[in-house]
Order: structure tokens, then sequence, then C-alpha cells
């Protein structure tokens, strides 16, 4: 096997793509500044239990595990970085008013998490703490639009669920809880058949709600049909009313569909929940929601509410970036031309400097100009090529 081979869904990232994530990841964190939110930079390792902390088997799966050769204790990769930001914000920060944080980082993952994904997203993310209220859930669905607005998508599909459904259905029977775990499996895979059998013993009411859910999903007239067939408990109808707000905000500037069986992220999230589809990719590209219990591991329990996406993922679908003009250059170290190149790149241009005997060869540039000698032999000037 050649040295230089990487392992599976691992892959070096090439100059003009590495361009297209850099200037998405730029764009992005400016844009949350704008809106107030403060960078944080967690480690890309903690000790296995603080990472586990709050997370989901899922995220366990996921984890690279490896041993301290310092401590000899257990180690894990990040798979995810919403329960480092949350750490952060309930033991170093540990403020008592609303906190605005954002991050970008690799993260790595045991597996794909889909056929063509990479094991090493670069995942970009924003969260609010301190405030319970739905108002915080609208601004993090709004930055998540913004942010695929911002990377050139204008036709965006917002799919809305919330975790308080299910949560409220079952509370009032016991076998139900019992089967929590089994009942999110199947219904996560809108399996009926098996749904029917699971609940065939349940409280009459119980089992019809649980076997509406799997046939609740469309446009935002989905609601309504679920006010009729889901039973009028006060968390039933608290979480519809947020979806119903949440999708009123998001009119006009995506399509918006509702999924009511749609679980994912349902170990930890608390509310309602998010995902964004674009033209080109059939997974979901971003996914946010409220997760109010995960602060609670760290002995601070705090409302939190957040987003985030991959950003390599993201560049994945779009055009190739255009050559950047740039000017070619001899290379010299008469202080007049090291003058001349110093205000030109001060300027915003380009200047590549030609080594002695070598041509230039970039796949970012194109040099549509050269900085030759004047006539006079003491200035220098710009001349266009071809």
């Amino acid at each position: 096997m050649p040295n230089w081979l990487l392992p599976e869904n691992i892959a070096d990232v090439l100059p003009s793509e590495a361009r297209k994530i850099e200037e998405l990841r730029r764009l992005m964190l400016d844009n949350f500044r704008l809106y107030g939110y403060e960078l944080v930079m967690p480690p890309l390792l903690e000790y296995l239990e603080s990472l586990m902390t709050g997370a989901g088997k899922d995220t366990d799966l996921r984890t690279f595990k490896l041993v301290d050769q310092l401590s000899g204790r257990m180690l894990g990769l990040r798979a995810d970085m919403t329960t480092q930001v949350a750490r952060i914000d309930a033991h170093l920060l540990n403020r008592a008013t609303v906190t605005r944080l954002c991050y970008a980082g690799s993260v790595l993952h045991t597996r794909p998490s889909g056929l063509h994904a990479t094991r090493e997203p670069l995942q970009i993310g924003a969260e609010i703490y301190g405030h319970a209220g739905l108002e915080a859930d609208a601004e993090i669905q709004e930055l998540a639009l913004a942010s695929l607005a911002l990377a050139g998508f204008d036709s965006v599909r917002l799919d809305l669920s919330h975790v308080g459904l299910l949560r409220a259905i079952i509370a009032q029977d016991a076998a139900a809880v019992r089967d929590e775990a089994a009942l999110y499996a199947l219904l996560r895979a809108k399996d009926a058949p098996g749904l029917r059998a699971l609940t065939a013993a349940y409280d009459p009411v119980t089992r019809d709600a649980l076997l509406a859910l799997p046939n609740l999903y469309g446009d935002i007239d989905v609601l309504a049909r679920a006010r009729q067939v889901l039973p009028p408990l006060p968390g039933v109808l608290k979480a519809l009313a947020e979806l119903a707000a949440l999708a009123g905000s998001a009119l006009g500037r995506a399509e918006v569909a509702i999924d009511l069986a749609d679980l994912r992220g349902y170990q930890y999230e608390s509310g309602a929940m998010f995902a964004l589809y674009v033209p080109g990719l059939p997974n979901a590209v971003a996914r946010g929601g409220r997760y109010d219990h995960v602060g609670e591991a760290f002995g601070r329990a705090r409302p939190a509410t957040g987003f985030s996406l991959d950003l390599r993922e993201l560049a994945r679908l779009l055009p190739t970036a255009e050559r950047k003009h740039s000017i070619r250059a001899p290379w010299g170290s008469a202080p007049e031309l090291k003058e001349k190149i110093a205000e030109l790149r001060k300027a915003g241009e380009v200047v590549i400097q030609s080594m002695p005997g070598h041509s230039n060869e970039q796949d970012e540039f194109e040099c549509d100009r050269v900085l030759v000698l004047a006539d006079n032999g003491s200035s220098w000037i710009l001349k266009n090529l071809g």
C-alpha cells in the first residue's frame, strides 16, 4: 500500500476548494457577530466522560476513543461541538444573562454519516443560552436560513418537528413511557406495523395518537390536521403552537414542511427541531433545535437552542470559485521594486513574484498584469497581459 494513501472517507482539501470553505467560514462567522454571537474554540479532544456528558448514544458510537499517555484516562476526539459549547457556557462563562456563542472547527466521525460524506466535517454553528422563550428558537432558525442565503442558496426547504409531542402523548401511559426508546425507533423509521404491534395494549387514546404521528407530514396544513386527530393535551397544544409560529416566521424565505414523526436528535433535544435541505443534497445540510437539559449534566441547567452545519459538505455544492486576477512581478531586491509591490498588496492586489528560472502555476490565480520597469529605468509600472 502506498504511503500517501489516506483512510476511507478522509481527504485532503485542495486550493480552490479550500478557498471556498474558508470564504464561507469567514462570511458566516462575520454574520454571527452582527447578531451578537461571541466566538469560542473548544479543544479537539477531551476526557471521554466530559465529552459524552449530555450526548446521546449516536454520538458515543461516532466518537474515536484513545488512551491519554499522560494520565492513563480515556480521551475522545469530538464528533460534535454542541456539548462542548454547552460546557463552556455552564462552567467557564457562568453568566446569568442570555449568552450567544458561535464556533467553527473540525470534528471526527468513526463512520461517515452518508454514502459520500467525509469523516472529518468542518462544523460551524451558533447557540443561544439562557432564554426559554420561542424568540430564541426563531432567531436561531433565522440565522441558519441567513447562513445558507450568504452561501448563495435561494431555494431552501425547512423541515420542522417537535420532540415535545411524543413526550406529551406518552406521559400518562406507564407502558408507553417504558417503551419510549422503542417508540422512538419505530416512529423514526415510520414502521406502522411495528408500531401497531408494540402499542396493542396501550391506552386507546395514547395508541391512536401514536399511530397517527407517522402520517402527519406535509406542508403547514398538517398542523390543522394534527389538532383534529391528536389529544388536546397541554404539551401537545404547546408544541403545535410553537411549530405554527416558527413555520410562519419562515414563510417567504423557505419552503416549509412539517413531519411530526421526525425524531432525529430525540435523545438530547427538548423542543422544536428543524432541518434545512438544498438542491443537490439528499441529506439535511443543517440541523438545529432546542436542548434545554444538556446543561444539567454539567451542573447548571440553562435553556439552550442552536444549529450547526458542515462547511465542507456545503462548499461541495457550490460552483468552482473563479480564479482571482493577480499581478506577476520579477524577483528582486531593488528598493523601488519592493516599495511598489508593498503598495499594490496594501491596496488589496495579489502580487506573485516569479522565482528565478520558474514559471507561475497556480490553480487559484490568473496573472492578467505584469510589473515591469519603466523606460526611465527607475520606476515600476503595470502592463496588461494578453
